[in-house]
């Protein structure tokens, strides 16, 4: 199997179990574009076998998310799994909506923000987790992001609690995003729920549930390699050329600089490299 299957993770398993049930059903050598948290649900792309080989197509892609943010509270962690650390009421008028997407709106564009103290980013060699759990102060710099788009979808008064919407760019952390618009809002809070809706071009609408994983079901939903590339452009190879190619050798073709889709015989051969007019191979499945 080679290609790309999206696995809609549910809540209470890490990315690593998804990988290791896909890796078993599979027999095939398995990766991710990027984890979700425990508590986290949605949309996982999981490279499969020569598929693994796109991961660099695939590591910036945008994304967009489904967010509710509990108002009042505040986390160790900035999530459930975290210690209650502060509480405050909050004022209903917070929660009117022209207020609230004021503040929602008031994200928009580039901005730079500091990821939490319990996240996988590695200072000094170490992760930020390593030394939250150690009690231990470390300074945490401020990444470049984007937020795309953001909307409001519903708030519950009772249950203090905003639901949105975001588009953004790859390192966002939305952990900090609720905090940050919690602080706005003249209070604290924490990020209740998130589910990833969108990876680049890949939906929670193409994805299989977890617990729906089988051989038969990754066979059904496969992205192929050749799919994944579709909008590209194509370059058909001789039996000659062909043979140049699988040994590596680069073969002069007038074309613009970028990436193309391999066929010979109008088999789908793999992915390859256009530069200075030289054509060089990348992905190759045989």
């Amino acid at each position: 199997m080679n290609g790309i299957i999206i696995v809609n993770k549910s809540k209470g398993y890490t990315s690593h179990d998804i990988v290791a049930k896909v890796k078993k059903i599979t027999g095939e050598k398995v990766g991710h574009t990027g984890t979700l948290d425990l508590l986290a649900t949605g949309v996982l792309p999981l490279l499969i076998g020569k598929g693994t080989l796109c991961s660099k197509y695939l590591m910036n892609h945008d994304k967009t998310y489904k967010v509710v943010l509990k108002l009042g509270i505040k986390k160790s962690t900035g999530d459930e799994e975290g210690d209650t650390i502060q509480e405050e009421t909050v004022n209903e008028r917070l929660l009117e909506n022209e207020e609230v997407r004021n503040v929602l709106e008031s994200f928009l564009g580039k901005q730079e923000q500091i990821p939490p103290i319990y996240s996988a980013i590695k200072v000094n060699g170490k992760k930020l987790y390593e030394y939250a759990r150690k009690g231990q102060e470390v300074e945490i710099k401020p990444r470049r992001i984007t937020i795309y788009d953001i909307k409001l979808l519903k708030i519950n008064k009772a249950s203090s609690e905003i639901q949105f919407e975001v588009s953004c760019s790859k390192g966002t952390y939305i952990r900090s995003l609720c905090e940050d618009i919690a602080k706005k809002m003249g209070t604290v809070g924490y990020m209740k729920e998130l589910q990833r809706t969108k990876v680049g071009i890949f939906t929670v609408e193409q994805s299989v549930l977890f617990e729906d994983l089988t051989k038969e079901t990754i066979e059904k939903h496969m992205i192929t390699i050749e799919k994944l590339f579709k909008s590209l452009e194509v370059i058909n190879l001789s039996e000659r050329k062909l043979q140049l190619f699988f040994n590596g050798v680069k073969l002069s073709f007038d074309l613009e600089d970028g990436i193309y889709k391999i066929y010979s015989n109008q088999k789908f051969i793999g992915i390859g490299i256009v530069k200075d007019k030289l054509l060089k191979r990348d992905i190759v499945l045989n």
